[in-house]
């Protein structure tokens, strides 16, 4: 007798929902766990143990710490003085790029097909220039001595790296530049996902390009917010080329010092290799939980990410 269609369909379910997908992904999931497991396990081993220049040359045994390293961190003032100014910083700069890129994303809506190509363009010239490339071009603009920028704003030989405050913010204008392309083009397919007729019905009730914005297109456009946001936040609480570059090593007598860059003091400059990994780990941390949170307070409005 032929097996019914029902029973052959039914029996295989359980490996076409179960195994395949995971025979699917495989080789990517391998591919991670090389470029990514492996160097945060590592990451968190040396942040156990006593791990300096001594040990690298094999002048000294390898020893166990423990926690020993996160105690000496956790007491250094430094590094709650610089992780504060690392929260700022990112905090600016992750409100500043969403800013930046979901205004011009409302406006390619809203240009004819040229000018739109050319703001594309244009955009997505600043996200594909390498930072180091960038920072030394806005060096060059907000030179002392020869940037057009003083000249035109006549401030004669101000220098915008002297001073902290200055020197962080002329490195937020640069990571908004390089950062803001990414929002704009992903947050400007998400409003040409959204039905004409909405929007059409919001400006027939006389709701102003801000009401439309707040009222209708940022619920409906909430995971695509959320996967930018996250990402800004990820991307700007690691920004460590500007930084380096743009203040040089961290500013003067580290008044610009963001986690990154002191991370990589202490580990390659102080070469206390245990101490900047300990440093990586708290950052690591601090970024998943701030994108677990995240995820969670959408959960909890209704939203399926």
């Amino acid at each position: 007798m032929r097996p019914r269609s029902g029973s052959s369909r039914s029996s295989a379910r359980p490996w076409a929902g179960g195994s395949v997908p995971w025979l699917y992904l495989a080789p990517a999931l391998v591919v991670l766990g090389g470029l990514l497991v492996y160097p945060v396990c590592q990451l968190g081993l040396i942040s156990l143990l006593e791990y300096t220049q001594a040990q690298v040359s094999g002048g000294e045994p390898t020893s166990f710490r423990g926690l020993g390293n996160y105690r000496a961190l956790f007491r250094d003032e430094q590094f709650w003085r610089v992780l504060l100014a690392t929260v700022l910083f990112a905090a600016a700069c992750v409100v500043c790029t969403l800013a930046v890129g979901c205004a011009l994303a409302v406006l390619l809506t809203r240009v004819r097909a040229l000018p739109r190509l050319v703001l594309m363009l244009a955009a997505l010239g600043a996200w594909a220039t390498p930072a180091v490339t960038g920072s030394t071009v806005w060096l060059l603009l907000f030179d002392p001595d020869f940037g057009p920028v003083n000249r035109v704003l006549g401030l004669g030989g101000h220098s915008w790296t002297y001073g902290r405050y200055s020197a962080f913010l002329l490195v937020l204008l640069e990571v908004v530049w390089c950062s803001f392309p990414f929002v704009m083009v992903t947050v400007y397919a998400g409003i040409r996902a959204v039905p004409s007729e909405v929007l059409e019905a919001a400006a027939l009730d006389g709701a102003s390009q801000w009401r439309i914005w707040r009222s209708v297109l940022a619920p409906m456009l909430r995971p695509i917010l959320a996967i930018v946001t996250i990402q800004s936040v990820i991307w700007d609480f690691k920004v460590f080329t500007q930084i380096y570059v743009m203040t040089n090593g961290g500013g003067i007598a580290g008044q610009n010092l963001v986690l990154n860059v002191y991370a990589y003091q202490r580990a390659f400059a102080s070469s206390e290799y245990s101490l900047g990994s300990a440093i990586g780990v708290v950052m690591l941390l601090i970024l998943l939980a701030v994108t677990l949170g995240y995820l969670r307070l959408l959960r909890g409005q209704g939203e399926k990410l």
